[in-house]
């Protein structure tokens, strides 16, 4: 018999030259769906890795050789080959309709257990078609065995499976998400964990467990949707003697300046009574209330006694003058001042306190006094290209700010302070005259202003590293 006229020629020769041409292709089809970060790129390398040299191995032997299909070695490879099909199928299946789902759509709603329970049923088909066409098994009672057993314990445990049905129907309709705060009838705090029993939720004290099915019976709130409008009010109370627009003012300064204040939110202060008010704050995230609070109730408390009102009615009776007179010979030497010119100076300045990361000097302001450091540390800070705080310098006692105040310029950083930090307040117009009865003095000023200049504009462009200190 002629090699060509042979049953097994043409098949190996569609195998000599489909395999490696099949091989090549899919491994260029796997390089661009890795390229691309497609899903798909690993089911696609289990088809060129596994699948298709299975099967053209499976070919060789059934349509070359004298081998029959009812031979052990036969259903052995074709048993794997289908198992790699059935590995691949779930694979592409899972990539294309859940991986590859857009944001928001309910292919990513889709509970991790329905995906569970759909994987098991491709499974359990898949493997009973291999058992039934490669091993000629009768899977037919097999089934029957398992609809009758369903419909038993499904009748026994219909309550449990009620529950853990509305609890699914809970996450696929997914009101929240990991992240999320949420308030209901018996926590609030933030979503941690969600499966498809129960919900965590992080309160702070502890780890709070609710069964989803109660969440689905109940009302419950989403504090973070829509993102960005959560609010926290305080409510706060001054003296009756005390301007109302003053106070006012104040608490919106204070408010304006946290930290944790939306972008895109300003506070919003009303007088309840002549001596309550409440201020309403919008912050970026429920999870920054109690930090919110704290720091807003603090800062308060320093700027009030700043502005001489009366916070919870009480007066502030710290800058006395046996602490002024003890924080003027403090910098006496810096301001090259006498005895007799502090007696000059001392009904014309202020002892002062600001709390720690408050608020010490806005940039672009125009300073009306001069501040000199009595205790505690102050960090200059400047706004870099990118739009983020880049440190300048960090000043100590003894070093003072708002040096452009003589010469009415804004100010080109901004000041925090760090810790706790006194200062003594020194006015404009008290200092003018003063300054100019001493050349050394302000020739120390204007060589302070320049030097903390050009400081600040190289910290800005990036130019230099920001010193760790500097003095005044």
């Amino acid at each position: 018999m002629s090699v060509l006229t042979a049953p097994w020629f043409y098949w190996s020769v569609i195998i000599a030259i489909g395999l490696p041409t099949t091989l090549v292709l899919l491994t260029e089809l796997q390089h661009t769906l890795k390229r691309r970060g497609s899903f798909l790129a690993k089911p696609v390398g289990l088809l060129r890795s596994v699948i298709v040299p299975l099967g053209a191995l499976l070919l060789l032997l059934v349509e070359t050789t004298d081998i029959n299909l009812e031979t052990t070695g036969v259903r052995i490879l074709t048993t794997v080959l289908g198992v790699c099909v059935l590995a691949m199928v779930l694979s592409g299946v899972s990539a294309t309709v859940f991986q590859g789902a857009p944001a928001g759509s309910w292919r990513r709603r889709m509970p991790s257990i329905f995906i569970d329970v759909a994987r098991f049923a491709i499974i359990a088909v898949g493997v009973a078609i291999i058992f039934a066409y490669v091993w000629g098994a009768n899977v037919g009672g097999l089934f029957t065995a398992l609809g009758v057993s369903s419909i038993v314990l499904g009748l026994t445990l219909q309550n449990s499976v009620g529950q853990i049905i509305s609890g699914l129907l809970l996450l696929f309709e997914q009101p929240f998400q990991l992240g999320d705060w949420v308030k209901t009838t018996a926590a609030r705090g933030q979503v941690v964990e969600v499966n498809w029993r129960a919900t965590h939720i992080n309160t702070g004290s502890g780890l709070e467990i609710i069964p989803n099915s109660v969440l689905a019976g109940q009302a419950f709130a989403n504090l973070s949707r829509p993102p960005g409008e959560y609010t926290i009010t305080v409510t706060t109370k001054f003296a009756g003697t005390d301007a109302p627009d003053s106070v006012c003012a104040l608490l919106n300064s204070v408010a304006a300046n946290l930290p944790h204040l939306h972008p895109d939110g300003s506070p919003v202060v009303n007088a309840s009574t002549s001596t309550d008010y409440t201020v309403t704050i919008p912050i970026r995230s429920p999870s920054d209330d109690v930090s919110a609070r704290s720091t807003f109730q603090r800062w308060l408390w320093y700027a009030s006694r700043r502005a001489g009102l009366h916070l919870d009615g009480v007066d502030d009776g710290f800058s006395t003058d046996a602490r002024c007179v003890e924080a003027l010979r403090k910098i006496a030497p810096m301001l090259h001042a006498s005895s007799s010119d502090m007696e000059v100076l001392l009904p014309k300045v202020k002892l002062v306190r600001y709390g720690d990361s408050e608020k010490v000097q806005n940039f672009g302001e125009v300073p009306d006094r001069i501040s000199f450091l009595i205790a505690g540390r102050v960090r200059v800070m400047v706004t870099g290209p990118d739009g983020g705080s880049i440190p300048v310098t960090t000043l100590a006692e003894g070093d003072f700010i708002g040096q452009t105040a003589l010469i009415r310029e804004p100010v080109n950083a901004s000041a925090y302070a760090v810790g706790e930090v006194t200062a003594l307040q020194i006015d404009r117009d008290a200092l003018e005259s003063f300054v100019f009865r001493r050349p050394e003095l302000l020739q120390d000023l204007s060589r302070a202003i320049d030097e903390r200049r050009s400081h600040a504009q190289a910290a800005a462009a990036g130019e230099a590293p920001a010193p760790d200190t500097a003095t005044g």
